[in-house]
């Protein structure tokens, strides 16, 4: 399986060759372009020389915000979203040993895969439900009980990133998180 995902072929490479690039998109993912998003870690390996999660909760804070800060920056909220990856990595370092793919090997199932994924900075309920679908969907990581615990993302369809696999998904799944917005929009002023 090869990403594609960012757009750009370099970007998804670094997404297929560094397991902890994926965990920092979907980190990155949010009020930001997904396909921007998951161009993160590529970004951050072009500057740092490194994904090594302890070499980046490591690195000196300023100096990591002003790497990540630098058009094009990793994220619309470089500063503060640079503090929450060295978070990401600084667990990942410590829980982990640095190997990221733990957090979805060693989970016998589902609802452990969940509880971990939600651990992680900057992942709540909706983003480790996602995240669980995109493990199962594009890695294959199917502990017994993903389906329920990823609820509609295990779905079929173009819900989320976990269906993005190509230019025409990754625009589909635009179109229905723009009706899904819509349909939000209008459905408080019924009620009122």
């Amino acid at each position: 399986m090869s990403f594609q995902m960012t757009g750009l072929p370099e970007a998804d490479d670094v997404l297929d060759r560094y397991p902890f690039a994926v965990v920092v998109g979907m980190m990155l993912d949010q009020q930001y372009g997904m396909e921007h998003a998951f161009r993160g870690g590529w970004k951050v390996l072009s500057r740092f020389d490194t994904l090594e999660p302890a070499a980046i909760a490591a690195a000196d804070p300023e100096a990591f915000k002003q790497l990540c800060s630098q058009p094009p920056a990793i994220h619309r909220f470089p500063g503060s979203m640079a503090s929450r990856l060295q978070e990401l990595a600084a667990l990942v370092d410590s829980r982990y040993a640095g190997d990221v793919t733990r957090l979805w090997t060693e989970p016998a199932t589902g609802q452990e895969l969940f509880a971990r994924v939600q651990e992680l900075p900057g992942f709540g309920r909706q983003k480790a439900q996602i995240f669980v679908a995109l493990l199962a969907k594009q890695l294959g990581v199917r502990p017994e009980g993903w389906e329920t615990v990823a609820g509609d993302y295990a779905l079929e369809g173009y819900r989320s990133v976990a269906d993005v696999v190509d230019a025409d998904s990754l625009q589909k799944v635009r179109e229905f998180k723009k009706q899904k917005k819509a349909a939000a929009k209008v459905t408080p002023s019924m009620s009122g």
